[in-house]
């Protein structure tokens, strides 16, 4: 066996044990969001009025295991996911340079802090105002299925908090030099065009003031991405002469 095909089998190994580490740790979550899947459940139903999980209707037999499972799995891989960065952290360290690795040990952090941070805003300012005008919509009595609620809910946090990332997707192309600061300040126009649509997505509501409420972090943050592809651009000029 030549040398090449040793290093491609001993990738393969290194990638199956780390790969093994992130699901028992995706299991352990699990097992333990299994204790706490009662208050989960209640934190996502907060944004309902009154008493949120009674303001729920199952009307399947499995339709309350389902979403029990279904509450443990997400947030069971959610309590892993530092463990699941880190071993694929562990798995990428080999093959970068002393200089990418001190941007990912920033970037990692602000990455997670980034997405955290849209959850939030997803959750504590667009939900309570989104939930209640649906519920409201046409004065017709609404009682949401679990199997509808969560499922919304859930897939909202998670592309909102997705979104917020923009300004790390920025950065790195401007490290790469696909894009700078001055192609981004000339398109502003086209960009806010494109982030109104990415909102209109995104709103669960067809309102316009959900979809502003959307709009304007992300046009905040679209500015915030000029200044730091102004940081990262000139370096890998200078870098390249």
């Amino acid at each position: 066996m030549s040398q090449s095909e040793l290093g491609i089998l001993e990738h393969i190994e290194e990638l199956r044990r780390r790969i093994l580490w992130a699901l028992a740790a995706v299991a352990a979550g699990v097992v333990i969001s299994a204790f706490f899947a009662d208050k989960i459940l209640v934190w996502l139903t907060a944004p309902l009025p009154g008493e949120g999980l009674e303001q729920l209707e199952a009307i399947s037999l499995t339709e309350n295991v389902g979403v029990f499972m279904q509450a443990t799995l997400l947030s069971g891989i959610a309590f892993a996911m530092p463990v699941v960065v880190l071993q694929l952290w562990k798995f990428i360290q080999p093959g970068l340079y002393s200089n990418e690795r001190r941007y990912v040990y920033l970037l990692v952090p602000m990455a997670t802090l980034l997405f955290l941070s849209g959850a939030a805003f997803c959750y504590y300012v667009m939900l309570p105002v989104a939930v209640p005008f649906m519920l409201d919509f046409l004065d017709i009595p609404t009682r949401p299925r679990p199997s509808e609620y969560f499922p919304f809910i859930t897939s909202l946090l998670l592309w909102v908090g997705i979104s917020f990332e923009l300004p790390l997707l920025v950065f790195f192309l401007a490290k790469v030099r696909v894009v700078n600061h001055r192609a981004l300040i000339k398109n502003w126009r086209v960009a806010i065009l494109l982030i109104a649509v990415l909102a209109a997505a995104i709103t669960p509501t067809p309102d316009p003031i959900n979809m502003g409420i959307v709009m304007i972090p992300l046009v905040v943050l679209y500015f915030l991405s000029i200044f730091l592809a102004w940081i990262a651009y000139p370096k890998v000029k200078e870098s390249s002469e």
